[in-house]
């Protein structure tokens, strides 16, 4: 696609991050305490990349490319590391990152829970704790304090696969590799667990639009389904428990944060593992950048018309070229999307770091590579590209 994309004037481009997979010692999460309870079977988050510390250099680096948005989060354990006792000091610091994004023309997309959450949250239940409502309620009250000028709010970070993550944790303890790659039959998300989030969301979007005057919806990680002949309805029950039950509970929000990763079959057994294959990328999963369109297709119907904003979107692989390749054809699928007249205000790229990967640091999905001794940043060129198609407005190749 030569030509000018119809974009936006104010379309988003920049790249994603959670705060447990960049920040380093994040003492107090739940999922601090899993990795160092399971040694073996999952590597320890550790220093990560020490963007607590370095989070400028990121940020700086992302706008010299031409970027013009950072999604990145706040941790929850920092903020009240014991129920009701809240830090003024880790507020302050996410404050600065919000500061210096605007400072080096960045947009800054703030998530307010990305997986991970404190212990004493945890101890208490979690998300099955008949108080888990109330206690995310009063986080969001809380750190609305220093978002008044944000304009892109996320309140939790694909409640789908925290959902199914309370699966994955009952299978842990009983000895089960952690293994989210597509090879596998993963266990449906939990619908109590889902619809526990989805009131949690409905709170935090009432609080945030009370308190702020920011743009707020919550993100879910497109699966992109496609049925196998004769498997309509377990299809359609299975798309309902991934995905439809967080799309219905994103109508009337501001907008929906779609991931997109891959795509996979549903057979009358649920969701096809992919089959082995050297096209697959780190994780497992089949290389499938048309996933992108599928899934803003789906998310625009299914939540009657919202508008979307691609929060994560990206290929785990050594090979920067093949990550350009990826990219590129995903985003032509994004403008076939808008050419239909599907409203997306933006795309954010994942990573912008090679970070921690939920127990693994072998998938590398950033557009900067990090040393793990030393910290240095290298960025890649598949971060120059994508700067300059932003500068381009979305042009793939180059001006003539």
């Amino acid at each position: 696609m030569s030509r000018n994309p119809d974009l936006r004037h104010d379309f988003l481009w920049g790249a994603s991050t959670s705060p447990h997979q960049i920040e380093g010692n994040n003492l107090n999460s739940d999922w601090w305490r899993t990795e160092h309870q399971n040694e073996g079977r999952l590597e320890p988050s550790g220093d990560a990349c020490d963007s607590y510390h370095r989070y400028g250099e990121d940020m700086r680096l992302l706008a010299d490319a031409g970027l013009n948005a950072y999604r990145f989060g706040i941790e929850w354990a920092r903020v009240e590391p014991e129920p009701g006792e809240f830090s003024r000091a880790e507020l302050a610091h996410y404050r600065r990152m919000i500061d210096t994004a605007r400072g080096l023309g960045l947009e800054p997309v703030v998530t307010l829970h990305h997986f991970t959450g404190p212990r004493w949250f945890a101890d208490e239940g979690g998300w099955a704790s008949p108080t888990a409502v109330d206690r995310f309620t009063a986080y969001v009250e809380r750190v609305c304090g220093i978002l008044h000028d944000v304009t892109w709010v996320c309140t939790i970070n694909e409640p789908n696969i925290l959902a199914m993550m309370s699966g994955m944790a009952a299978a842990m303890a009983q000895g089960v590799d952690l293994n989210l790659g597509a090879d596998v039959r993963m266990p449906t998300p939990d619908q109590d667990i889902g619809e526990t989030l989805v009131r949690a969301h409905r709170a935090a979007v009432g609080v945030v639009r009370e308190r702020t005057s920011a743009k707020v919806g919550w993100t879910v990680a497109q699966q992109s389904l496609v049925p196998a002949p004769g498997s309509e309805k377990i299809y359609a029950d299975l798309r309902w428990a991934w995905e439809d039950l967080y799309h219905h509970g994103a109508r009337g929000d501001d907008f929906l944060g779609v991931q997109s990763y891959t795509s996979q079959t549903v057979d009358e057994n649920g969701i096809v593992p992919v089959p082995q294959s050297p096209d697959n990328t780190q994780t497992g999963w089949a290389y499938r950048p048309d996933a992108l369109g599928i899934a803003l297709r789906h998310a625009w119907e299914a939540t009657e018309g919202i508008p979307l904003l691609v929060t994560e979107n990206g290929i785990a692989t050594s090979d920067d070229t093949r990550r350009i390749a990826y990219t590129a054809e995903a985003l032509r699928h994004l403008y076939g999307a808008v050419a239909e007249g599907i409203d997306v205000r933006g795309y954010l790229h994942w990573s912008a770091l090679d970070n921690f990967e939920w127990g693994n640091w072998a998938p590398t999905f950033g557009l900067i590579a990090v040393d793990r001794e030393t910290f240095g940043r290298t960025p890649k060129p598949s971060l120059s590209w994508l700067g300059g198609v932003a500068r381009n407005g979305g042009i793939l190749e180059a001006r003539a």
